[in-house]
C-alpha cells in the first residue's frame, strides 16, 4: 500500500501504523491530510481508534478500508466522523478517487457500498414505507431526491446535473434536509436514510 501510494503523484506518505493506538499516536503527531484506516486493525481495532481520533485530532480526514460491508460497524464509523468508506478489493483507480475527494473537504461513500448497506437496512426497517419516512421529516418531493441520491454517493456536482439545478440550490437543499432530520453532514445523512427508510426500494 505505501509503495502504491508513493507512486501516484501528489501522494506523499508520511507515516504507516501497525495498529489502532499507533495510529492515534502518529495521527495526533503529524497531523496528516488523509488518514487510511483498517477497520479491523490489530490490538486497538479501527472503529476505537476512530472514536479517539474524533477527540485527539478531529482535523484528519479518515477514509475507512474494510474487507466486507457489516453495515454497524460501516454505520458506526460514518457516526464517528469518517469522511468514506472503500472496500479493500476497489480498484486503485477508486482508492486514489476516493482519496482526492476527501482532501476537497467532499465525502466519499461508493455506490456500491451504499446500495449494499442500504439493502441491509432496507430489510431491518421494511415495517416503515420511504413516504410514510418522507411525511414524517416532511421532506419535499425534491428533497427525497436529493437525499436519495446523497445515499447513492453522488457529489452535489453530479445532483444537479441528474435533477437540472445549480450546485447552490442543492446546497438549499441540503441545509433544509439537514435542518428537518437533524443531521450534519453528508455521510449523516446517507446513514440516517438508510437507518429511517427514506431510501428507494
Amino acid at each position: 500500500m505505501n509503495r502504491l501510494l508513493q507512486s501516484e503523484p501528489g501522494f506523499r506518505v508520511v507515516g504507516e501504523a501497525g495498529d489502532g493506538e499507533d495510529a492515534v499516536r502518529i495521527c495526533t503527531r503529524l497531523r496528516p491530510d488523509v488518514l487510511l484506516l483498517d477497520v479491523m486493525m490489530p490490538g486497538t481495532g479501527g472503529l476505537q481508534a476512530l472514536r479517539q481520533l474524533s477527540h485527539d485530532a478531529p482535523s484528519v480526514r479518515t477514509l475507512v478500508l474494510t474487507a466486507g460491508l457489516d453495515s454497524v460497524a460501516v454505520s458506526t464509523a460514518l457516526e464517528l466522523g469518517a469522511r468514506g468508506v472503500l472496500l479493500k478489493g476497489s480498484a486503485t483507480s477508486l482508492l486514489f478517487e476516493s482519496i482526492r475527494s476527501i482532501t476537497k473537504e467532499e465525502y466519499w461513500l461508493g455506490c456500491n457500498a451504499a446500495g449494499e448497506m442500504i439493502d441491509t437496512h432496507r430489510d431491518a426497517n421494511g415495517a416503515e414505507s420511504r413516504a410514510a419516512a418522507s411525511n414524517k421529516y416532511r421532506l419535499t418531493p425534491r428533497e427525497l431526491e436529493v437525499v436519495t441520491r446523497v445515499a447513492s454517493g453522488e457529489s452535489n456536482k453530479q445532483i444537479g446535473e441528474a435533477l437540472s439545478m445549480r450546485e447552490n440550490t442543492v446546497k438549499h437543499h441540503l441545509t433544509s434536509i439537514f435542518d428537518k432530520t437533524g443531521v450534519f453532514s453528508r455521510l449523516e445523512l446517507a446513514v440516517f436514510a438508510m437507518n429511517h427508510g427514506l431510501v428507494e426500494n
